[in-house]
């Protein structure tokens, strides 16, 4: 019986970052994690798809080589090296989290962990030397994340039909996808796809791309998505799927209209479920709230010794939520005065082009919540940065409280945004105002200028439109 302060199941942001900082902080830490370290994020999702998304992103520039001055003749991908440097990439971070643990002497276990009492767990090890090990831990943080939803009568077939996880390592480029689901991770295949010269439809059930972005946003990355060839089908249902040889047809229902969309390939990225299966919740009385894992403001569960962080516990759902997540629960352990990580103050990120970061409020809840509120915008066509890179389109809006001018949000599109959300993340956690923003020099020529002329812009005295 291998004991511990604290076990983690899981190896992703969340549970990585949750056993170093518990372990310094002086307990002894296990680990746990099924597959490969570095969970969902690092090796089927947040890294690889960035680098694939970096070579549709430079695969596009190259086209436009002549807008530079400069000849890139007969530019043309190899869909297959794409994904081999994204593996490389993966492999390379999963390498660094191993490397992570032995510094901070976290041990770890290749298994499937599985509660069974409060205290105990049971990694089974399939045929693995030494066979299954049993730990006894005063705590416990699962952080085993989530996994793709399918669709009814949609089952996904590893070929035709695909989720996110088994896309993201084909090697060869359909000539035609069809994307179920406007989201990020939708509209971030969507991009590259499309980007590669696959012909590529989404299919969106809500009435905007991004259904929880402020919808300006939205409007202007639909309208960027138009202009790229990418259809986009809003207030859309898929309602059956019909695969013949080698084409999947859709029977798509948008208000009375029904139309059929053939694809050779069909995406489902209708969002995810958490992983809870064979963990061993009842065994230790833990309870589910719409499908997660039920916590309190600590991140324990309705077991004492039990705690739960970042995608198995639901929204947001993201890489740094979880992290963020997994320190403030482990200094809370430690009785630290830390508190619950606060939603709005958790960026979002899209990272197909042009990019989408969004923090806060938008217009539309502040009024829901009845707060007054101003509004601040600037276009990236004013800025000298961006129009001497070649990148003009884009917008930062702010939302701030039209009472004292605090910063209840930001809603960005454009080159860059991802980066640029960093600042009014910043301005979020300080409680900044228009005004700070206002007095803040920014470089000049630089992209983060648009978020000093919107501050102004709050205050109807922008200086640059």
């Amino acid at each position: 019986m291998e004991k511990f302060d604290l076990t983690v199941i899981g190896s992703g942001p969340g549970g990585y970052t949750a056993a170093i900082r518990a372990s310094q902080l002086g307990s002894r830490v296990a680990i746990i994690e099924k597959t490969d370290l570095g969970g969902l994020c690092l090796n089927l999702g947040c890294i690889p798809s960035k680098a694939i998304l970096k070579s549709a992103e430079l695969f596009r520039l190259m086209k436009r080589a002549a807008d530079f001055g400069l000849a890139a003749a007969e530019v043309s991908v190899d869909y297959a090296k794409v994904v081999a440097r994204s593996r490389k990439v993966a492999q390379r971070l999963s390498k660094g989290v191993e490397f992570l643990m032995k510094k901070n002497k976290v041990a770890t276990f290749a298994g499937a962990g599985r509660l069974t009492g409060p205290s105990r767990i049971l990694v089974e090890r399939d045929g693995a030397a030494g066979g299954n090990v049993e730990i006894e831990s005063a705590r416990v943080i699962l952080a085993t994340g989530t996994e793709p939803r399918g669709l009814p009568g949609m089952p996904f077939d590893g070929r035709s039909i695909l989720h996110s996880d088994q896309a993201i390592l084909s090697t060869e480029r359909p000539a035609s996808v069809a994307v179920i689901g406007g989201g990020a991770v939708g509209a971030e295949f969507a991009y590259w796809y499309n980007a590669f010269g696959t012909r590529t439809t989404v299919i969106e059930i809500a009435d905007q791309l991004l259904p929880s972005t402020d919808r300006e946003i939205a409007d202007l990355l639909a309208r960027s998505f138009k202009r790229q060839g990418i259809t986009a089908l809003t207030s859309a249902r898929v309602e059956s799927a019909v695969t013949k040889e080698d084409v999947v047809a859709l029977s798509v229902r948008s208000g009375s209209e029904t139309k059929t969309i053939e694809a050779t390939l069909v995406l489902v990225a209708v969002g995810r479920a958490a992983t809870i299966q064979g963990l061993g919740l009842e065994e230790a009385g833990i309870e589910l709230r719409n499908g997660f894992v039920q916590v309190d403001e600590k991140y324990r569960t309705t077991c004492p010794t039990v705690f739960a962080i970042g995608d198995v516990i639901g929204a947001p759902m993201l890489a740094h939520a979880a992290s963020a997540e997994g320190v403030a629960a482990v200094e809370m352990m430690d009785g630290r005065d830390h508190g619950f990580v606060d939603p709005l103050r958790i960026p979002a990120c899209t990272y197909c082009q042009p990019e989408v970061a969004t923090i806060g409020l938008t217009e539309e809840a502040a009024a829901a919540r009845g707060i007054a509120v101003k509004t601040g915008r600037f276009p990236f066509r004013a800025n000298g940065r961006a129009i001497g890179a070649g990148e003009e389109e884009g917008l930062v809006k702010l939302v701030a409280d039209a009472k004292y001018g605090e910063i209840l949000g930001a809603h960005i599109i454009g080159h860059g945004a991802t980066e640029l959300i960093a600042e009014i993340g910043l301005a979020r956690t300080l409680e900044a105002t228009a005004k700070e923003i206002q007095a803040t020099v920014h470089a000049h020529p630089t992209l983060s200028e648009t978020l000093g002329e919107a501050a102004l812009d709050l205050d109807g005295i922008t200086l640059n439109i």
